[in-house]
């Protein structure tokens, strides 16, 4: 399977695998409910971990491992 990267949109994250619950805990876990908002087509894992004040580095390996 793909790997999760900081230039990927959150759409396309999600896209890899939209069924898995553990991806999206993932965001839901760091205080990101983005999966509903119109922006995440857009933006990407990089600018919505910024815009939330999260660690981007910490975000992706916590989506990688829920790819896993």
């Amino acid at each position: 399977m793909e790997k999760v990267n900081a230039d990927m949109t959150i759409y396309e994250v999600i896209c890899l695998d939209p069924e898995n619950e553990k991806l999206q805990q993932a965001f839901f876990d760091m205080g990101m409910h983005c999966l509903g908002c119109p922006i995440s087509r857009g933006e990407t894992v990089r600018e919505a971990a910024a815009a939330h004040g999260n660690d981007v580095d910490e975000l992706v390996a916590k989506l990688n491992a829920a790819l896993e």
